[in-house]
């Protein structure tokens, strides 16, 4: 009888072994899998401060680049309206974050006080900020496929007074010749004829009668 024991006892001692040696091979993998896991956290860690620093690199350009948008939307449309106007507005951007967008809005500022354009000023002065920020798009983007062309429909068509009228196609003027941009308009005559002829390289005059429309260049 004492024989069996003594085999019974091999057989435990094997089986202890085994599992021994299972339990070690468990605790290498856990031991790699630890190894591995400082690596990633390591790397994470590293990834996350590269990413802080290119998130603070990008805070600070978009920071400058506002600033020289601001500077150049606000000159252009400013010196716009001073062209045309005696007692001018000048315009004022203000960059807001909303909803974890930035978002831009436009203000007239004349002695210290800023307003919306929108239902607190002439449409007049309105026109021509529009056609100055046109002007500071088409300055910015200076795209070389697209043909430096503007066509506008009565652009001044609330601007009021012969002179105002006068000064603002004399700024198309200018600008035409200064940015090279080839501007066709459409207008009704606000000024004298011949201050229209004097200002544009060609005019032509559209006449319409019994539902037939007639050109001719003056």
């Amino acid at each position: 009888m004492p024989r069996p024991r003594s085999l019974r006892g091999l057989l435990a001692m094997d089986n202890f072994r085994l599992e021994l040696e299972r339990r070690k091979g468990r605790r290498d993998q856990i031991k790699q899998s630890l190894d591995n896991a400082r690596k990633d956290l390591l790397e994470c860690k590293r990834a996350i401060r590269i990413c802080e620093k290119a998130i603070e690199i990008v805070k600070i350009v978009g920071l400058e680049t506002q600033k020289q948008l601001e500077y150049h939307l606000s000159e252009q449309v400013s010196l716009a309206l001073a062209s045309v106007f005696d007692d001018p507005y000048q315009l004022k951007v203000i960059f807001q974050e909303k909803r974890g967008k930035t978002e831009a809005e436009l203000l007239f500022e004349r002695d210290g006080v800023s307003m919306r354009p929108i239902g607190s000023v002439g449409g007049g002065a309105i026109d021509i900020a529009s056609l100055g920020l046109r002007l500071a798009y088409w300055s910015m983007r200076q795209d070389k496929r697209t043909r430096p062309l503007f066509l506008l429909d009565e652009p001044f068509a609330r601007l009021k007074g012969e002179d105002a009228n006068r000064r603002a196609l004399n700024l198309l003027r200018q600008l035409s010749a200064k940015l090279g941009i080839q501007i066709i308009m459409i207008s009704d005559e606000r000024i004298p004829r011949e201050d229209i002829i004097e200002n544009a390289d060609r005019v032509f005059l559209v006449t319409q009668r019994n539902g037939v429309s007639k050109v001719k260049q003056l």
